[in-house]
């Protein structure tokens, strides 16, 4: 059975820095993109970043360009996201994906998705 498991979520303080990490079981994902998105309660799931399956393209949502990282290391079969300068409007709940049909910025076109880890931001 394939399964993504976030860890790394957490209560954290304005301008302060969260890493998450996302481990796949069951298969590898070392050939396939793999991404994050989040959702905040009352809205909609929004996309936060992605990876190539080597690592050298990765792409950001503009809400986090220059605050987030995104990294993956294949041989360890996890991505992460580092989160630095986090901010209120950051908390949500983080999902990891992996293995995209269609366009990355969509929800819908990812196949393979974590439980999800919560992140909160307080002011």
């Amino acid at each position: 059975q394939v399964q993504l498991g976030e860890s790394g979520g957490g209560l954290v303080q304005a301008g302060g820095s969260l890493r998450l990490s996302c481990t796949a079981s069951g298969r590898t994902f070392s050939n396939d993109p793999m991404g994050w998105f989040r959702q905040a309660p009352g809205k909609e799931r929004e996309f936060v970043a992605a990876i190539t399956w080597t690592g050298s393209s990765t792409f950001y949502a503009d809400s986090v360009k220059g605050r987030f990282t995104i990294s993956r290391d294949n041989a360890k079969n996890t991505m992460y996201l580092q989160m630095n300068s986090l901010k209120p409007e950051d908390t949500a709940v983080y999902y990891c994906v992996a293995d995209v049909e269609g366009n990355w910025q969509y929800s819908k076109d990812w196949v393979h998705w974590g439980q999800g880890t919560q992140v909160t931001v307080s002011s």
